[in-house]
């Protein structure tokens, strides 16, 4: 009897290139999912805007984006740096980018770092910007910019997540071993084998012999790593070649495919939160606090099923991720404390739009 077709311990094949143009060259899906985000958020940013949700004038909405673009994108890599993997600001070599700072597929990027520089960059839009005749225009309070953010980044994060699962990287718990019944949900990352240390996966020693004598037979005349054969099975399997995916398949380990788990609740539903937040008028701050709380609350249990970063010390019982999003977790409850206090600015916002509040209210925000 045919056994029946599920979608348990799906094998994965997908390829990181969008377009491959030669060899290791060509567009990366992370590199897409970075421009959907920042492009979405530009038109959500200009859409806001035209309703009068915030003072920020539709025509500096692109200067504002380049603030956020270096903010996401400095804060994320400093973030990962100096959060995970502090060794990077040491690593020089002749090759290029020739600093390991610099080498943003050698780690990638930290979503805490990402929100640190956001907090910046907003800070700096909230000044406003000069018009022709050098006057400010669309100042308001650093935390009303902020929730602006808010409503915007959730998007850039769940595709963020989206292409992490399709690099097959930020690997889930082994849900089966290899050879066994997987839960239909379950996903096999060939990728975990160069991934992790050889010594944490769960293959066994036979196993994983089988699988360097798989690799050892698709090296090059004059290689002797076994991982570069790997690494070319994996992109044969990418482009197509189904008898070494049925190969290498009952040698792989079925996991928790955390990086959809992660998108869902990091971005998903952050966003679905925060715009429910803003359809009425709030004290700036508390938008953008609800986002660090959601995310925080999605993230913390995340990192029971989600493999901490491979070579990277942790915090005791707590993962790295878990303690800085515990952090995240206090401060956005410390901010929606403060805004609650007697003397917070005037509620604003909403889809009635900034203009709602009356001049007076608008001053005091601005002078907050």
């Amino acid at each position: 009897m045919t056994p029946p077709v599920t979608l348990g311990a799906w094998f994965h094949d997908l390829s990181p290139f969008a377009l491959r143009i030669s060899g290791d060259f060509g567009i990366r899906w992370y590199g897409v999912s970075y421009l959907l985000g920042f492009l979405a958020a530009y038109l959500l940013l200009v859409k806001l805007a035209k309703r009068n949700f915030t003072p920020l004038p539709a025509q500096r909405i692109p200067d504002m984006m380049m603030l956020l673009v270096a903010g996401v994108v400095v804060g994320g890599r400093l973030g990962y740096v100096f959060l995970y993997d502090p060794a990077l600001l040491t690593d020089f070599s002749a090759d290029f980018p020739f600093w390991g700072v610099l080498k943003l597929t050698q780690g990638g990027m930290a979503s805490h770092g990402g929100f640190v520089g956001v907090i910046l960059a907003a800070w700096f839009i909230s000044r406003g910007f000069k018009d022709d005749k050098g006057n400010r225009v669309g100042a308001c309070p650093p935390l009303h910019v902020m929730d602006l953010c808010a409503l915007v980044a959730p998007l850039g994060l769940a595709f963020g997540r989206i292409a992490n699962f399709i690099n097959g990287e930020l690997l889930g718990k082994v849900a089966a071993l290899p050879g066994e019944t997987a839960p239909w949900w379950s996903v096999k990352y060939p990728q975990e084998i160069i991934e992790r240390p050889l010594s944490t996966l769960p293959q066994t020693e036979t196993q994983i012999d089988q699988i360097i004598d798989l690799s050892l037979n698709h090296l090059l005349p004059g290689e002797t790593d076994w991982e570069l054969g790997y690494l070319r099975i994996l992109e044969f399997i990418q482009r197509g070649d189904t008898a070494l995916k049925a190969q290498l398949d009952p040698l792989i380990s079925a996991r928790y495919p955390t990086q959809l788990m992660q998108s869902f609740f990091d971005g998903f539903l952050v966003l679905a939160v925060v715009w429910f937040i803003a359809r009425k008028p709030r004290t700036p701050g508390v938008i953008g606090a609800t986002m660090l709380v959601v995310y925080a609350l999605g993230r913390i249990p995340m990192d029971l099923v989600r493999l901490p970063d491979s070579g990277i010390s942790q915090f005791g019982p707590l993962t790295r991720g878990q303690l800085y999003s515990l952090l995240m977790l206090i401060a956005g409850i410390a901010v929606l404390l403060w805004t609650r206090r007697k003397n917070a600015p005037k509620a604003m916002g909403g889809w009635g739009g900034w203009a709602a509040s009356t001049p007076s209210d608008q001053a005091e925000a601005d002078d907050s």
